[in-house]
């Protein structure tokens, strides 16, 4: 999973923890009369934050065409089928190419909703010294936590409701038919995927580049920030910032 394009879950809390806590950075910021926040805003501002990320990332991906119209996370042909889709886009069937990669996305929409419930429970449960891992960790040490915390139960809840939905919007005869299409050419190598296990893995992924989006929009954007206590907390941290 790529989240170079994005901040990292270690990054944003490094820097807003390390930023906070510094007894020299409390000095300086008391200096210029800027607005410190107490430990416990911190740990309710950074929770707070995280299930605001999360409401919204599941609610945005659980839209009509939510992985469909979104080029980061659309979900395309697993990497050992590249070959299929090639060959058969060459025969002329793109349109039973198109199928299959509509149906799946509408399935991984399906499923997205479902996270949401999983990813507060997480949050809920994180504890002082779930943040102090985070903060000496590597830089992804925080999306490497949420990873190990959500992902088993993610997989557990998405993957029978991916496999229902993948037989409602087609997306398991398209891909059969595929398949089928495909077998017959001469000399091709065969290809067996597990079509639920892969789009459940690429609608978990998909579920984490969202909410790295939306964190980066809390620590930049000052209207991101839909509570005084968000506002108190991310603002002392990009005063000190800067």
């Amino acid at each position: 999973m790529n989240y170079k394009s994005h901040l990292s879950f270690g990054q944003f809390f490094t820097y807003i923890i390390v930023s906070i806590i510094s007894f020299s950075s409390i000095i300086d910021a008391k200096a210029q009369g800027i607005t410190i926040p107490s430990n416990a805003e911190i740990n309710s501002g950074i929770k707070e934050a995280l299930e605001k990320a999360t409401g919204l990332s599941a609610e945005r991906l659980g839209a009509k065409d939510g992985y469909l119209g979104n080029l980061d996370v659309k979900i395309l042909f697993p990497e050992e089928a590249k070959n299929i889709e090639k060959t058969l886009r060459s025969l002329g069937l793109d349109n039973m190419v198109d199928q299959v990669i509509t149906s799946v996305n509408h399935a991984a929409e399906d499923a997205a909703l479902e996270a949401k419930p999983i990813f507060t429970d997480a949050i809920k449960q994180m504890s002082i010294s779930d943040v102090k891992t985070i903060l000496l960790g590597e830089e992804n040490a925080a999306t490497n936590y949420f990873n190990t915390t959500t992902s088993p139960a993610l997989t557990e809840k998405f993957s029978p409701i991916i496999d229902s939905s993948l037989k409602k919007t087609g997306a398991t005869k398209y891909w059969q038919d595929v398949m089928t299409r495909y077998n017959k050419v001469p000399f091709v190598k065969k290809v067996d995927t597990d079509l639920t296990a892969y789009v459940t893995k690429k609608a978990i992924e998909g579920l984490f580049i969202e909410i790295a989006k939306e964190e980066l929009k809390i620590r930049e954007n000052i209207s991101a920030r839909s509570s005084p206590l968000l506002e108190k907390v991310f603002g002392f941290a990009q005063k000190k910032g800067k």
